[in-house]
């Protein structure tokens, strides 16, 4: 079985860096031909690369990973370098922190998606899809049939990327929290979303801590990863979520465990296996 030639584009460093380290671990045969910062530079290098397969983060600036992902199914295919054959295109796998948009088109096979961080079960799952859709179209073109065309040209896929568009307009598409409502003492105040260095979790509370206080809520982490901006704040344990800029670094301690240094704080905070490939390079 060939190498699968992968493009992976999101506009957080460490991200790009986390998902290229995990897919080289869950496959080995994966050969990732370059990293993009938006939208634009993963087209552009879609355009002079033809890999067989792009991740694209939904949320990226100068170009998001829909309209990226529009304009390459558009792409027309070309002859390869010796002239042997044609570039067939490209599948495509997105990325996001945001549920919404994890609509169940994704599932029907057009194409497929990754929540982040990819959890490597996950990661592994949306690989065999795409090698098995690739096989395919191999058969296809190897048949006496007609090939099909690739998912990416079909008028499904562009259904769905439409779909997602208009998910993401502020009209449908819920705004991030910018207000922490928290017990602090026998009164209730309004912490800016921005002034919070992390939350923690404890079975009947949520701690939200920031340079000068701490306070209470009754609000899950699971609710808050749903109402925050997750570019903002990096989920790195089952109970914690830390503000991606307070972030001054990471350490190991002598069990080998990660610890998170923050900003404005002595407490260091714990990375769980799952979320240790965020700080993979730093």
């Amino acid at each position: 079985m060939r190498p699968l030639r992968v493009i992976v584009a999101d506009d957080e460093r460490l991200l790009r860096e986390q998902l290229c380290a995990r897919l080289r671990e869950v496959d080995a045969r994966i050969e990732v031909l370059a990293q993009a910062r938006n939208g634009q530079e993963a087209l552009d290098q879609v355009r002079e690369l033809q890999p067989d397969l792009v991740f694209l983060d939904i949320r990226m600036p100068v170009m998001t990973g829909i309209d990226a992902a529009r304009h390459i199914a558009q792409l027309p295919t070309w002859d390869e370098a010796g002239g042997q054959g044609q570039w067939p295109g490209c599948e495509i796998v997105f990325l996001t922190a945001y549920d919404q948009y994890a609509v169940q088109a994704f599932e029907a096979g057009v194409v497929d998606y990754l929540l982040k961080p990819a959890e490597p079960e996950r990661l592994a799952l949306a690989l065999q899809r795409v090698r098995l859709r690739m096989d395919a179209r191999e058969q296809a073109q190897h048949s006496a049939e007609p090939a099909q065309p690739l998912p990416a040209h079909t008028p499904a896929m562009q259904d769905l990327l439409r779909s997602l568009a208009a998910q993401r307009s502020p009209a449908t598409a819920p705004a991030p929290l910018q207000w922490i409502q928290a017990k602090v003492g026998a009164t209730i105040q309004m912490i800016p979303v921005e002034d919070v260095l992390f939350f923690v979790s404890d079975e009947k509370y949520t701690r939200v801590q920031t340079a000068t206080q701490e306070a209470l809520i009754r609000t899950s982490i699971k609710e808050l990863v749903d109402g925050l901006d997750m570019q903002r704040f990096w989920q790195i344990h089952r109970s914690t979520l830390v503000n991606v800029r307070a972030i001054a670094g990471v350490q190991r301690d002598e069990r080998g465990r990660q610890l998170v240094s923050v900003r404005g704080s002595k407490e260091l905070l714990e990375v769980s296996r799952s979320y240790a490939g965020l700080f993979k390079g730093m």
